[in-house]
Formats: structure tokens, C-alpha cells, sequence
């Protein structure tokens, strides 16, 4: 039952970023600066609820998911869902404060939004790599 749990969230999780990845981060890029840094800080509490629900609940699974199977490749799904997370405080959490505060300049935005995709791009394969290995057990 747990990795039945673990495998659907780990898969919506992987689903959302590839729906920000693909849907998302085009729009914001096709977005003039100005409009991006108006709509951001207006729907930043409601992208934090959604990413951070689905974020949390895929970890949390991934791990009890780990716990009880004791070994094998759910292992590897946790430490990729853990590397996801890892990435907030490392990277994703100043660059979207910067977005929502408006602390960044309109000419800056569309190498900001550059780098994001980039960083999302990573956070987007790790989290295929680790519903690919829940899905190996």
C-alpha cells in the first residue's frame, strides 16, 4: 500500500514539473519582463501551496516508501526526491523571493528566467529519475 502511495505521488509530483517545465516557464519567458514581475508576486502564495503540497507529500511517500522496503531502488527514488528538495534552499527559494519581492530589474528577468528553467530542467529529470526507480521495485 505505501508504494502503491509512493509511486502516485512521486508520480503527479513528476507530472507537475514537466507541466511547469513545458506550460509555465514558456509562458513566463513569452511574458515582457513588466508583466512576468505583475503576475508573479499575485499568484507566488498560490504556486507555494501547489509545488509545496505536491513536493511534500511526494517526499514524504518516497521515504516511508524507503523505510519500509529497507533497501533497493525506492532507495534511489528518496534520494532523488530528497535532492529535489535540497534544491529549494539551495537555489529555488532566493530566485523566487526575488520574483515576488520585484527586487530584480525588468532587464534582468529574462536571463533569471534562463537560469530557473535550467535549474528546473534538473529538478524536473530527478524527478522522473525517482519515479522511474519506485516504479522498478
Amino acid at each position: 500500500m505505501i508504494h502503491a502511495l509512493a509511486v502516485a505521488a512521486i508520480g503527479v509530483y513528476a507530472g507537475a514539473m514537466l507541466t511547469e517545465r513545458g506550460v509555465l516557464v514558456p509562458w513566463w519567458r513569452s511574458l515582457p519582463p513588466a508583466e512576468f514581475l505583475g503576475w508573479y508576486p499575485a499568484n507566488y502564495a498560490r504556486l507555494n501551496r501547489f509545488f509545496g503540497t505536491l513536493t511534500v507529500v511526494a517526499l514524504v511517500a518516497a521515504l516511508a516508501d524507503a523505510a519500509v522496503a529497507g533497501g533497493g531502488p525506492v532507495l534511489g527514488a528518496a534520494a532523488a526526491m530528497v535532492t529535489c528538495v535540497a534544491m529549494l534552499p539551495v537555489y529555488f527559494a532566493a530566485a523566487n523571493a526575488r520574483f515576488a519581492a520585484g527586487t530584480i530589474a525588468a532587464a534582468e528577468v529574462p536571463a533569471a528566467l534562463t537560469r530557473w528553467a535550467r535549474w528546473h530542467d534538473l529538478r524536473t529529470a530527478l524527478s522522473l529519475v525517482a519515479l522511474v526507480e519506485a516504479l522498478l521495485r
